[in-house]
């Protein structure tokens, strides 16, 4: 191998190394750029499907074509030959046998192009499946993509926090809650033992005096009501019985 040789192969080296680091960089451009191929193959593939489906087409109306001239020339046979028309009938014979042979090629050839037409159909159908599953792959692989990166970012952040200041900003944050704990507890302590409040407890014992001595003097009062009716119920009772 000559030194030419040699610096084309490394060269050659090189361009796919830088091709595949771009091709690693740029993997949603990777995956676009393979759709886009096979939709473009898809097109073509598709084109000659509909050539095959053409032709198959044409030789079904041919043979139904042939097959109906048949009918009309065994048809026509008897009738020539009652007529008595022997050149008529010979031709219309020689016709029959040449629509028959030519029926039983047709058949033959659209019975190939029929299957032919639908293993491409289905090819067709197979590879339209393949472009489907390349989109749902190319979804799939960017969003594990996406996922390793941010691990990877997390991964990175928590490696370069210090432990020693994650401990003191933790501790940081307990003494503040603890602070706003005691100073909150000190406010209810203190609004306990003001003036304002032991004017409400007060104003409430007062209240709930009052209250009480209403009560009992309802109470009081329909004991007297109800003894007042009792007695003039007896009075009542003592009258009917002396008349």
């Amino acid at each position: 191998m000559g030194f030419f040789d040699r610096l084309a192969n490394v060269w050659k080296g090189f361009l796919s190394l830088w091709i595949s680091d771009v091709e690693s960089k740029n993997p949603e451009a990777v995956y676009e750029a393979a759709i886009e191929e096979r939709i473009k193959k898809h097109r073509e593939l598709k084109k000659a499907v509909s050539g095959i489906v053409y032709l198959r087409n044409k030789i079904q109306a041919e043979l139904e074509s042939k097959q109906k001239e048949l009918k009309e020339v065994n048809a026509q046979i008897p009738v020539a030959v009652q007529e008595g028309e022997d050149e008529a009938a010979m031709v219309l014979i020689q016709r029959r046998d040449e629509l028959d042979a030519s029926i039983t090629e047709l058949r033959i050839e659209l019975e190939k192009i029929s299957a032919q037409a639908e293993d491409a159909k289905q090819g067709l159908l197979a590879f339209q499946g393949e472009i489907e599953k390349l989109k749902r792959e190319k979804e799939e692989m960017l969003a594990k993509k996406a996922n390793a990166e941010a691990r990877i970012q997390i991964r990175e952040t928590l490696d370069g926090l210090s432990m020693d200041a994650d401990i003191k900003a933790l501790e940081n944050v307990r003494e503040s809650i603890e602070k706003k704990q005691a100073e909150a507890d000190v406010g209810a302590e203190l609004e306990g033992e003001s003036l304002d409040a032991k004017l409400a407890k007060i104003k409430a014992k007062a209240a709930t005096a009052s209250a009480r001595q209403e009560l009992e003097e309802m109470k009081r009062k329909l004991a007297a009501s109800q003894q007042s009716q009792a007695a003039a119920a007896d009075a009542a009772s003592e009258v009917k019985k002396t008349m």
